[in-house]
């Protein structure tokens, strides 16, 4: 019977410093939370709830401020080889 290859054992303390998000992951998160609150803050100061902001402006770059946040959160930076 032949004797399977063996696996690098990994430290723990290795295994514990892997990061799941990036440095660019976190100003991409922290990009989108601005614009979140940019917006809240902007239809905070028009208080008007028929306002151009509050009907127009604000739901539209408030989706796409979620939206940033997810793509943020599932990016994963390609990884170039040195060859």
């Amino acid at each position: 019977m032949k004797s399977l290859p063996k696996r690098p054992r990994v430290n723990a303390a290795e295994k514990a410093a892997d990061m799941p998000l990036g440095a660019v992951n976190y100003i991409l998160i922290a990009l989108g939370v601005l614009v979140i609150a940019g917006s809240y803050g902007i239809m905070f100061l028009e208080k008007e709830v028929d306002g151009f902001f509050a009907l127009f402006v604000s739901p539209i770059s408030l989706v796409a401020a979620y939206g940033w946040i997810i793509f943020a959160v599932l990016y994963r930076p390609s990884q170039r080889e040195n060859s």
